[in-house]
């Protein structure tokens, strides 16, 4: 394999490429280690053990840096691996290493994410704020069946928390401003059951 590329990223670190396509990132020092200049030769062998003793360890411990910063999905660690320059592979192995201790789970994740919103926002709105975290349909359905009951009230709470932030008062609003509330309560993904149920019984002090 031939080094047909270093393009340095910052001035101890390059990003290194093999056969004319990037491969890994690497410090100064490592290049000394490895041998790595443009137009050398390298072994099959060298390029699997960068990858396996550098490049792959370091992307584990960079995981495991990203979720002591915060909870992530699969897929956002993912990305953020990804913006770090690490290979599909790495970033890959580094997401096996985390979960095998227990550190990322995304169904863990959807039930801490709804029970967190429940009482603010609507469940289309989780629902689409979830999917757009990269976590599965399946896994947003099992969160919402763990944290709603049946009748536990959580989409009617959140609507009555929105209505007291904007002040609302049924005795003070003519017919236009309780259309306009009805429209940007469905706009957050309220059913209109649901919206009629908590204006009809709408007590600001409750």
């Amino acid at each position: 394999m031939t080094v047909t590329k270093i393009e340095p990223l910052t001035k101890i670190k390059f990003k290194v490429y093999l056969d004319g396509s990037f491969a890994f990132v690497l410090y100064k020092g490592e290049l000394s280690r490895f041998g790595i200049k443009a137009g050398a030769e390298i072994s099959e062998e060298t390029a699997e053990r960068i990858r396996r003793d550098v490049v792959f360890k370091r992307a584990k411990l960079r995981a495991m840096h990203l979720l002591e910063d915060m909870d992530r999905t699969e897929a956002g660690l993912r990305e953020k691996l990804r913006q770090g320059l690490y290979p599909e592979d790495a970033a890959e192995e580094a997401v096996r290493y985390v979960k095998s201790f227990g550190y990322l789970d995304d169904s863990r994740y959807a039930e801490n994410f709804v029970r967190s919103r429940q009482g603010s926002k609507s469940r289309r709105e989780i629902q689409a704020l979830l999917l757009r975290k990269g976590i599965s349909a399946d896994k947003i359905e099992a969160a919402f069946e763990a944290c709603y009951s049946e009748n536990d009230g959580g989409e009617e709470e959140a609507v009555r928390r929105l209505l007291k932030k904007k002040r609302f008062s049924p005795e003070d609003v003519d017919e236009a401003q309780m259309q306009k509330i009805y429209a940007y309560l469905a706009r957050k993904g309220f059913r209109y059951d649901t919206i009629r149920q908590v204006i009809q019984n709408y007590n600001e002090n409750a």
